[in-house]
């Protein structure tokens, strides 16, 4: 950015909510590419991602969170709490999803975390294109009484309805600063994170509910030669019978996995990607916390 003005705005947006709500579908909208993975299920999310979305007027740096949820007996999901309520600290402001007329008792937990937050609040009723909009209306009268929200906002993230409207919102409470992140920057996160992201995201679309929470990605080596990226990465189950799932009859389920990650990443790179999986059992590793820091959960 050659001049910026002396009004420029800068700041953080988290984007919090219960799980499967569509937070990171928003992000990627917001950005126009990925950053963030999806999949019908939830929980995908397990880290805070950055995404930088750049303007002349302003940069807004929107924090994509994991969903917060009530169950937190297991290891992992005590990380995935504090991931998304660490977020929350020194932001500029939130952006509180919910998924149309829906209102849970995780909702509920999030608003309640939401009462020592000292930021604007904006919540953001998404899948609104799926809605009556009588009972829209009825539902926004309703929600409008729960907190003294900054406005509210009806959209749908995935087929892009009303996001303009967040962001104009977004933009108009950051405050005055210079720019944090370079122009083209777009995330803070590597590659490297990338890849192991988006071959977790094929597992979970392609096994659906076969497939085991107790599963990550590691990416072992990251390299390249002669303009071809090597990656080797390994996927972590739990169990022996996990494993087989993941590797699918004669195989084929880690092909096709592999498959459809190295199309992604080349189309991303926009080079031609050498992608080698293997899929190995660690015994116990999602209700761990040194297993988890030493698979890169903590490093946020």
């Amino acid at each position: 950015m050659d001049q910026i003005s002396e009004d420029y705005r800068c700041g953080y947006a988290a984007i919090v909510g219960r799980p499967n709500v569509g937070k990171s579908t928003l992000l990627n909208r917001i950005l126009g590419q990925k950053i963030s993975i999806t999949s019908r299920r939830p929980q995908t999310t397990r880290h805070r991602i950055l995404g930088i979305k750049t303007e002349a007027e302003y940069q807004a740096v929107y924090i994509d969170t994991p969903g917060l949820h009530l169950d937190a007996k297991k290891a992992m999901n005590r990380y995935l709490n504090r991931a998304a309520g660490d977020a929350l600290n020194g932001v500029d402001v939130v952006l509180f999803v919910v998924d149309g007329l829906k209102w849970t008792e995780e909702d509920q937990a999030v608003l309640q975390r939401l009462e020592t937050v000292s930021a604007p609040v904006i919540l953001v009723i998404n899948k609104v294109d799926k809605l009556d909009k009588e009972d829209l209306f009825a539902h926004l009268d309703k929600v409008s009484k729960l907190r003294d929200f900054h406005t509210i906002v009806p959209l749908s993230a995935l087929k892009g309805d009303n996001v303009d409207a967040i962001e104009g919102e977004v933009a108009a409470l950051l405050p005055v600063s210079e720019a944090f992140f370079p122009e083209e920057q777009v995330t803070d996160r590597s590659m490297r994170f990338m890849a192991a992201e988006l071959i977790r995201e094929k597992l979970m679309r392609r096994l659906g509910q076969e497939l085991p929470y107790a599963m990550t990605v590691e990416i072992e080596s990251y390299k390249t030669v002669k303009g071809v990226v090597h990656i080797h990465a390994v996927i972590w189950v739990e169990r022996a019978g996990q494993k087989a799932i993941v590797i699918g009859k004669g195989g084929q389920g880690l092909k096709g996995i592999g498959q459809q990650a190295r199309i992604e990443l080349e189309s991303m790179l926009e080079q031609k990607v050498f992608l080698e999986l293997w899929v190995k059992v660690k015994d116990g590793w999602s209700a761990d916390e040194r297993a988890l820091r030493s698979l890169g959960y903590g490093d946020d």
